[in-house]
């Protein structure tokens, strides 16, 4: 697929100063393997259910919900930031959720309404950014941040968004990457250039995040980190599995905005 011209990029400035053109340039890119679970996306294919069981179990804790119910998020409104081809979005409305995805990548916003179409389910899918949903006064039970602040071009502005949409007494869940050593090996070196599970460049290094710099940040815009989970890689059993002792390299967090 050719690159965005000159005018794609600059039609993406409206957005908001949140987003970066030439991440979203990168997405645009692989944007038609979405659905593809042996394709760019296999990684998050494979870790979806494991990080879907946390986000439920979680939620339900919190707002005192039954997780073995059918649709125990019924009555609840979520978003979801940078919600591509809808992988996240089409489980969390499964689940009963009244489910918003956003995302600034205007063809990963079809490839979804598509695909939910198909499968018959309702979702609020919409080509915009945070910093909009903000200006129209949109707010949230649940925010989802799922492998999205590596990609921002302000994470303090991003955030502060995104702080903004959850309603007082609502969570919100991050997932991203660590900036380790042991990182920039497996999640940049294994993952683009040895197993080239994402196409090189995918990720830069310098934007990840240590835990303790993104829980500054989220504590800075009144919201406070309740649980850290590790994402841990099995390559012999080809599974994900969540870690509390290893964040390393990927991780999950779950924060609490009080009353």
């Amino acid at each position: 697929m050719g690159k965005s011209t000159a005018m794609d990029k600059e039609s993406l400035r409206p957005l908001g100063q949140t987003v970066d053109a030439e991440e979203i340039e990168k997405f645009a890119a692989m944007a038609e393997e979405w659905w593809d679970p042996d394709g760019k996306f296999k990684p998050l294919h494979k870790f979806n259910p494991t990080r879907v069981g946390y986000i439920r179990d979680k939620i339900c804790a919190h707002f005192d919900r039954d997780p073995m119910k059918v649709r125990p998020l019924e009555g609840l409104r979520i978003l979801d930031i940078g919600s591509g081809g809808g992988l996240l979005c089409e489980p969390m409305a499964r689940l009963g959720a009244t489910i918003i995805g956003v995302d600034a990548t205007e063809k990963s916003v079809r490839i979804a309404e598509a695909h939910a179409e198909q499968m018959g389910l309702e979702i609020d899918y919409r080509f915009a950014s945070a910093e909009q949903l903000v200006d129209e006064g949109e707010q949230f039970d649940v925010v989802l941040n799922m492998e999205v602040v590596e990609h921002v071009a302000d994470v303090e502005a991003f955030i502060g968004a995104s702080a903004a949409l959850v309603k007082p007494g609502g969570v919100m869940f991050l997932a991203t990457l660590n900036r380790t050593m042991k990182s920039y090996a497996f999640a940049i070196v294994g993952a683009e250039y040895v197993l080239r599970w994402l196409p090189r460049g995918t990720h830069e290094w310098k934007k990840f995040l240590k835990p303790s710099e993104l829980a500054s940040v989220l504590r800075r815009h009144g919201i406070t980190v309740a649980d850290l989970q590790g994402v841990v890689f099995n390559p012999i059993k080809d599974t994900w599995s969540l870690d509390a002792k290893d964040l390393a390299v990927n991780y999950l967090v779950y924060a609490e905005k009080p009353e």
